[in-house]
This record gives structure tokens, C-alpha cells and sequence, in this order.
């Protein structure tokens, strides 16, 4: 059990008592999963739990064993956001969540337009002042103090979804549980994390962010969206 627990952070007091024990086999075998086994535990990692003021729920890893990095949205895949050109790059075009999230950062930083979110448009814009590493994305968030948690931390197949999200569940509720209900609110992308919300009392005394899945082209321009994530500036060097 110390193998699925080594680096989570003291702050947090995990409890995986809560996974079924067949599960919890499941994991110690650390095969026909992924993310690998030491990283299904990183969002718990590198950011305290008394730091925590948002937790964006995902849906589940990424399917992709490279691009699955044990945080939601991180694509571990991504070398860099932008490429020598200067538009996306492949890899972040591969990611159709990602791709959505970083134009929207784009046009809440009101460097793009609703009438031009074209590849010829993010070419001519000036990115002195941008980070482009996806690590420094996931940085930008933990120092907004965003927990990156999925519903479920860990992807078979797409007929497993499910099965997973209900296996954690209870650890997840309980993981969130722990925190401050006055100063954390949650973040609820697509209809995994919302149906988590609804369907848990424990979780509904916190305020949430509801919306789409980034998955959706209409993510991009929601009025909502750019808002609330306007202020987190998450582009920003």
C-alpha cells in the first residue's frame, strides 16, 4: 500500500481503505492501466491541501499512456504549447480538450476575438510574455491555488469509464471532504463531475462552477467560462 502512497503530500490525509480491496490489488499490480502507478496520486502531490481555494474536476486520464500524467488536463505529451510558427502545436491539437482550454485562455485575455479564433490569428500574436511548457500550465494553476483532480484517476477503456469513476468515488468524496467549504469552490467540467455533485450531499456545501466539458467547441466562447477563469490569467509568465 506505501508503493501507491509515496510523495502525496503530509497535508493530505488519504485514505485508501476506501477503495474495494480487489481494486486496490488492481492498482499494486500496476498494469492495464494507465497512468503508471506512481503517478496516479501526483494532483496530491504538489499542492497542499490548506493551498487548495478551487478543485477543477476532469472526467478521467487522458487514454494515451504518454499524455495521461496523473493531473487533470496535463497532457504529459505536450513539449510545447506553441510551436515554431507560433500557432498550437501538434500535440496540443491532438488534445481537443486542451486545445479548447488554451484558446479560451486566449480570448479571456482578450488577445483573440470571438470573430477569429483561426491558426493565422495566435501566429500574429506576441508571446513574449507566455509560458509555453505544460508543466508551467499546471504550475500556473496550483499557484491559483486549483486542485487537478479527475473523477477517476486512472483509464483502461472507454467502456471501463464508469466502472472506474464509481470505484473512487467514495475517495474522492472523502479526499474533498477534508477541505474548507467557505474558501474552496469546485469546478465541474462535463456531465462525470456533475453527476458526482448531484448525487453527493457532502459535496453540494460547496459552490460550483458548472459547465460544459472543454471536449465541446462552445467551451471556447462561453460567456461564463471566460469570466471565471479570466482572473487566473493562466498563459501569463
Amino acid at each position: 500500500m506505501k508503493d501507491l502512497i509515496d510523495g502525496i503530500d503530509p497535508s493530505w490525509k488519504i485514505n485508501l481503505e476506501l477503495l474495494k480491496s480487489d481494486y486496490r490489488d488492481f492498482l499494486l499490480k500496476d498494469h492495464g492501466y494507465i497512468p503508471k502507478k506512481e503517478h496516479i496520486f501526483n494532483a496530491f502531490k504538489t499542492l497542499k491541501m490548506n493551498d487548495v481555494k478551487y478543485v477543477l474536476f476532469g472526467q478521467d486520464p487522458y487514454p494515451r499512456a504518454k499524455s495521461a500524467s496523473g493531473y487533470a488536463f496535463i497532457d504529459g505529451n505536450v513539449k510545447s504549447i506553441f510551436d515554431k510558427r507560433g500557432t498550437l502545436s501538434a500535440d496540443v491539437n491532438r488534445a481537443t480538450s486542451l486545445r479548447n482550454f488554451i484558446k479560451m485562455t486566449l480570448l479571456a485575455r482578450e488577445d483573440l476575438s470571438k470573430d477569429d479564433l483561426s491558426p493565422h490569428a495566435i501566429i500574429a500574436l506576441d508571446k513574449s510574455d507566455y509560458i509555453n511548457d505544460i508543466w508551467q500550465l499546471k504550475d500556473n494553476f496550483e499557484k491559483n491555488g486549483v486542485l487537478l483532480l479527475n473523477t477517476s484517476l486512472v483509464f483502461t477503456d472507454k467502456k471501463s469509464c464508469s466502472f472506474h469513476a464509481r470505484a473512487w468515488e467514495s475517495f474522492i468524496i472523502d479526499a474533498i471532504d477534508k477541505l474548507d467549504h467557505q474558501k474552496v469552490k469546485l469546478i465541474l467540467f462535463g456531465s462525470f463531475a456533475k453527476s458526482l455533485y448531484d448525487n453527493n450531499k457532502s459535496l453540494q456545501k460547496y459552490d460550483a462552477f458548472v459547465c460544459e466539458h472543454p471536449y465541446n467547441i462552445s467551451f471556447i466562447t462561453n460567456n461564463d467560462v471566460l469570466d471565471f477563469f479570466r482572473p487566473m490569467d493562466l498563459l501569463s509568465v
